[in-house]
This record gives structure tokens, C-alpha cells and sequence, in this order.
């Protein structure tokens, strides 16, 4: 992280508001139509209502995520997988919560930007010249703005991403004006600030405890100030909350005391709300409104932005946890952190058309938006507290923090829960399927890595030493290299020395045997080279950190460079008439990629496990591609897994003497 984000200054403040408060900044939008619709409106419910909203965003936003779950940053990073990477080796269960967290994240961000972007598009329906403009138009104009915002996505955000911070300032500037407006159209509403009401509501309303998936729309963004730590540092996330969360209560407290003032024991139906009813727009002088449309929509695109982004960073970090297959990932801009994911960029883009199309209205996606990000906040609250543990907090305060927020987060369960069949089975289905995706390559590599041979290497040394210098066999490449897992430097596949000795004979002056390995620290990038049989056996260990990109081909050429200055390697060429010109030798990788051998006896689920791990590898990106490898110089070999051989096979010998 910059050192200048890791204290407070302008532009820190400018860059949080800018990148972070998108999704709970829209919020606005929609939170009270939710509450509101199909029930009348009283004291009772608007201050219980708002108060509930107070005290989601204090318990759940400030305190859990502002508070204290900022303190577990991963070398200045946050988010569920740098969460997870830093408790990952403390108990092997925790890749679950992980996984559940990481899909439930990815299914939030295919319902944010329809139902923001929607919700402030609807607006027209308040302007006078829009007001009958039908909901297909609607659904038009955001499926538009939607094709443009992901189309862009492919040229990076470095240069516009500048103007994010001043307008979202604006944003919530306004939001506090349009609230202050009307905050005293009815005194009452200061009572909001009363706990007393929140419980009332949820005890004693009729079906009060349902409005929790409602008041829950308040807070669905939290977990995007922890995703987005390494890019606007600590401190500068917790002042500026303190002015976005002043800008949201006041808003929701103005458009709270507009309602008792000019509305009181009305009911507000579906179709009232479908026909453009929203309190948001109804504190807006008519005169702003068009500006305020303008402002709402602008802000809608950066929250969606927000999420895009944050997408794509989670992928790139589960790639490298080994929890996702591996994907093309483009760099547009050389801003730190700024990348690009083609395939997920597509899959957002259809999901995010998919609800815009099928839900058609804000009021419908309500239904759907909440139930996948609840569970997520489940689990960074059991990652968390298992952080608390790794740093041996008092026992009594992890036992607090675990009683209150999986109580909280359990009842905004089960309050979304009553979303499932009106829209909310969509995004558990989205989640769902991305869940699988994780589990399946997350456990089939367990399964496989089972069943990897490992030898001792030093036995094979004299053999491919004799082997590098049997001028009967033509020379394969004068640097042959390979991609080894086995993390003990004195062990190495046995597929590998199958492939140098026994396979087709490959005879090289030097032989190369790279590693990677993959550190808990997102940004480290260090190497350690072990010359086993000098200018002949060399190892080279790789440390990335899992915020890297593994771009072996440029690694390893910056390796063989520093030998060569060091004087540790002579990679000239041997052929002589090569070798007296000082021709450098060709390098050439060998990538092992295995395929399931169907002589395999594996359980029925393993079966079904490793037939789904194998297409999802062939329709994800090439091993070679993955590693960032050149086609030109790399040679991929197919190999047999067999991770559990056939045990009994029938098969009698019958001899022709005794046909006669």
C-alpha cells in the first residue's frame, strides 16, 4: 500500500469516497420503499424502521467492519481472501466460510448494479415530461448504460476513476442537504436514535420481523470498506465514513419525517411503487429533480464500478489460493491493483442483464437483493473471529463478538430468507453455482495432489548427468525446464523424471526445475535459486504473494539474468559453432497437464468430483497461459492421473494346446 494512504490526507479521503461507499451510498435509493411498501404508514413503522437502519449501520458497519474488522489487513490489504489468508494454516475447515463468502460476494455484484443503476433511472417517473414512461423503457435505458459501463471495463478506469472521488463527495452532499430539508417536517423523528423503537418494531409490529430484509439493504456495501483497504488505507476509510454515514442518517431521517409529515396512514402497494412512488425523489424539490436523476445516476454507475472491480480482484486472489480455475487477466492501465478479467467481466455482464430483464423493476430486485450477502457477512464474522484468536485476544471478547454478530447476522438470515421465493432463489442459484465452481476445484486438487509421486531426486542425478552428456541421443534444448509443485527442494515428481528419462529421452545441457509458491503476503515477490549440480541441475523457488500475477516466463528471465551477472550460470550456447559467437541457448519449458485415465476405481462422488474438475479445466485457461508462458517455447505433455488403480482386473490366459 502507498505510504501516503496509510494516513490521512485530501486525497485519501477523495479516493475512499470514490472507490468504497458506492453500493451503501446508493442505498438511499430504495432502503424506505422497501419498508414501506404494502403498509401503512405510522409513527410506529417509520421510526422503528429508521432506527433499525441507525443501528445496522453503528453494529454492523461501524463497529464490526470499521472498528475492528480493519485491524486484520493483511500486509495493508483486506477482503475475504486476505482474511483467509492469514488464518488459512490455523484450521483446514476455514476454506469453507472462505468459499461461501468469496460466491456470495460475486452473486452480490451481479445484483448491485441492476438495482441501482434501475432505482435511479426510475426516477423519470417523478419528472413531469417522463412520468408515464412505460417499465420496458426503463429496463431500455439501464440494459444501455449496463453495455457501456462492462464494454469499458476492457479500457480501465485510471483516468475517470479520478473524477469518482469529487462526485461521490457531491453525492453525499447532496444526500445530507435533500435530508436536512425536510428533517424537521415532523420533530418526532429525532426518537429514531432510540433503540427502543428498533425492538418495538421487531417485537411488537405485526410482522415486524420481516422488515429486517429491508432495513438489511441499508448495510450491503460494508463489505466493501474491508475489500478495498489496500487501496485507500485505514485511516482514511474511518474518517470518511464519518462523513458518508452523518450524509446517510440525515437523508434517511429527512425522507423518514417527509413521509409522517405528508403521508401518514396511507398504504403504499407494489403497483403505487411501480408507478414511480419513491421518497428518495419525493424530498427533491420539483426543480432539482432532474439534476438529482442526473447525480443519482452518475453515482449508481460508480457503485457499480465499485463492484466490478472488487470482482475482479477476488477472482485474481482465488486463482492464486487455488480456489477459481485459472483465467486470461489483462492489465489496462499500470495503476497499481487495476486489472481486467475478460471471462468474469462476461459473466457479469449476463448476469447483471439476465436480473435487469427478468425482475424489470427496483421494487422486484428488493426481493432477490441481501440473501447472498448475509452470508457472507457470516463469514468474515467466523473468519474474523478466528483472526482474533491467532492474535490471542481475551477469550471473553471473542466470545462477545461471536454471540453478537452471528445473532445479528442469523436474524438477517432468516429475515431475507422470506425474499427466497419472491425473486431471492435467483441470487442463492447465482451463488450457488459460483460456490461450486470453488468447492469442485478446491477439493479435486486434494483429491489429485493425493495421489502425486514424489521421489527423491539425488538417486537420478548420475542418470541425467549421464544423460546430458550421451552425444548418441539428439539434444532436446540446451535449457530444458520444468514446473515442479513439490515443495521439499530435495524431491521432485516422479512424472517429471519419467519425462526426462523415460518418456522419449530428454537430453539437455542444463536442467531447470522451477517452483512456485504462493505466500500469505499479497504483494511479496522474492526468489531463492539452490544449484544442485553447477551449470547443470538448478532449482528455482518462486515466492508470490497471492495478490502476484505468476508471469513465469519474465520471472525466470529476470532469475537467469542475475546468475549471469553474478557469474552462477553460463548459459551460452554448447554447440561449438554457437559457443565461440557467444550465442545464447535456447530455453524450453515442458508443462505436464494431466487428463483422468479411465483406469480408475474412485467412490461414486470422486468420480463425479473429477469429471467436473476436468471440464471445468478444459473450458479455463491453458496451464502454459495460466503460468504466462510464451507458446513458442513451450512443450505441453499429457500424462495419466490415476488416483486410485484398478485393483482386481479378470483377465485369464488361455493357451492354444489346451483349445486343441
Amino acid at each position: 500500500m502507498s505510504k501516503n494512504l496509510n494516513k490521512v490526507s485530501g486525497a485519501g479521503l477523495l479516493i475512499a469516497l470514490g472507490i468504497i461507499y458506492g453500493d451503501i451510498g446508493t442505498s438511499p435509493l430504495y432502503v424506505l420503499n422497501a419498508i414501506i411498501r404494502d403498509k401503512v404508514v405510522s409513527q410506529e413503522l417509520i421510526l422503528g424502521g429508521l432506527s433499525c437502519i441507525i443501528w445496522t449501520l453503528t453494529l454492523q458497519t461501524t463497529i464490526k467492519y470499521v472498528i475492528l474488522t480493519l485491524k486484520a489487513d493483511n500486509n495493508g490489504e483486506g477482503g475475504i481472501f486476505s482474511l483467509y489468508a492469514l488464518v488459512r494454516r490455523q484450521k483446514k475447515w476455514l476454506v469453507f466460510p472462505a468459499i461461501i463468502g468469496g460466491a456470495s460476494l460475486l452473486a452480490d455484484g451481479m445484483i448491485t448494479p441492476p438495482i441501482s443503476v434501475t432505482s435511479a433511472i426510475e426516477g423519470l417517473k417523478q419528472i413531469q415530461y417522463f412520468n408515464n414512461i412505460a417499465d420496458s423503457s426503463i429496463v431500455y435505458i439501464v440494459l444501455c448504460i449496463l453495455i457501456a459501463l462492462f464494454f469499458a471495463q476492457q479500457f480501465g478506469t485510471a483516468s475517470i476513476g479520478k473524477m469518482f472521488g469529487p462526485i461521490m463527495f457531491t453525492w453525499f452532499l447532496m444526500l445530507a442537504v435533500l435530508g436536512s430539508l425536510h428533517i424537521f417536517d415532523d420533530l418526532y423523528i429525532f426518537k429514531a436514535f432510540n433503540p427502543y423503537y428498533a425492538i418495538k418494531l421487531l417485537v411488537i409490529y405485526p410482522g415486524g420481523f420481516w422488515i429486517l430484509g429491508a432495513v438489511f439493504l441499508c448495510t450491503t456495501g460494508a463489505e466493501a470498506l474491508y475489500s478495498d483497504l489496500g487501496h485507500c488505507g485505514r485511516d482514511n476509510i474511518r474518517f470518511s465514513w464519518i462523513y458518508v454515514k452523518s450524509a446517510l442518517i440525515l437523508n434517511y431521517l429527512g425522507q423518514g419525517a417527509w413521509l409522517l409529515s405528508n403521508h401518514t396512514g396511507k398504504i403504499f402497494t407494489k403497483e403505487i411503487i411501480d408507478r414511480g412512488f419513491n421518497p428518495f425523489y419525493g424530498i427533491m424539490p420539483e426543480s432539482f429533480k432532474i439534476i438529482g436523476l442526473v447525480v443519482a445516476t452518475v453515482a449508481a454507475i460508480i457503485a457499480s464500478q465499485a463492484l466490478i472491480s472488487g470482482s475482479f480482484t477476488l477472482i485474481s486472489e482465488s486463482m492464486r489460493l487455488n480456489l477459481w480455475p485459472k483465467m486470461k487477466i489483462n492489465y489496462p492501465t499500470e495503476e497499481r491493483g487495476q486489472l481486467y478479467i475478460p471471462g468474469i467481466n462476461t459473466i457479469l455482464f449476463l448476469g447483471c442483464s439476465g436480473i435487469t430483464i427478468y425482475f424489470e423493476t427496483s421494487s422486484n430486485m428488493e426481493a432477490a437483493y441481501g440473501l447472498a450477502i448475509t452470508l457472507c457477512m457470516l463469514a468474515t464474522s467466523i473468519l474474523f473471529a478466528n483472526f482474533l484468536v491467532s492474535r490471542r485476544a481475551p477469550k471473553f471478547l471473542i466470545f462477545l463478538y461471536l454471540v453478537l454478530y452471528l445473532s445479528l447476522e442469523m436474524s438477517f438470515l432468516f429475515a431475507n430468507l422470506d425474499k427466497f421465493p419472491h425473486g431471492g432463489f435467483v441470487t442463492l442459484i447465482v451463488g450457488g453455482g459460483l460456490f461450486t465452481v470453488m468447492y469442485v476445484w478446491f477439493r479435486a486438487r486434494k483429491v489429485k495432489n493425493r495421489y502425486v509421486e514424489f521421489v527423491r531426486l539425488e538417486p537420478y542425478l548420475s542418470t541425467i548427468q549421464e544423460l546430458s552428456n550421451d552425444l548418441s541421443i539428439p539434444k532436446y534444448a540446451t535449457h530444458l525446464v520444468y514446473l515442479t509443485s513439490a515443495n521439499n527442494p530435495k524431491e521432485i515428481e516422479h512424472k517429471i523424471i519419467y519425462s526426462i528419462l523415460n518418456r522419449k529421452p530428454k537430453r539437455a545441457d542444463i536442467y531447470w526445475f522451477v517452483h512456485v509458491d504462493t505466500q500469505d503476503e499479497p504483494h511479496t515477490a522474492d526468489y531463492t535459486v539452490e544449484t544442485i549440480i553447477p551449470n547443470e541441475v538448478i532449482r528455482v523457488e518462486l515466492r508470490l504473494g497471492f495478490r502476484m500475477e505468476p508471469r513465469i516466463n519474465l520471472m525466470f528471465r529476470k532469475v537467469v539474468q542475475d546468475m549471469v551477472a553474478n557469474k552462477e550460470v553460463n548459459i551460452t550456447s554448447r554447440y561449438e559453432s554457437l559457443q565461440k559467437n557467444n550465442v545464447v541457448g535456447d530455453f524450453q519449458f515442458i508443462v505436464m497437464e494431466k487428463f483422468l485415465s479411465q483406469d480408475n476405481e474412485l467412490p461414486f462422488f470422486e468420480k463425479i468430483l473429477m469429471k467436473v474438475y476436468f471440464w471445468i479445466k478444459k473450458v479455463s485457461l491453458s496451464e502454459e497461459r495460466g503460468f504466462g508462458l510464451e507458446q513458442s517455447n513451450v512443450t505441453v505433455e499429457k500424462f495419466p492421473l490415476i488416483v486410485a488403480p484398478v485393483s482386481k482386473l479378470k483377465l485369464n490366459r488361455i493357451f492354444l494346446e489346451d483349445e486343441l
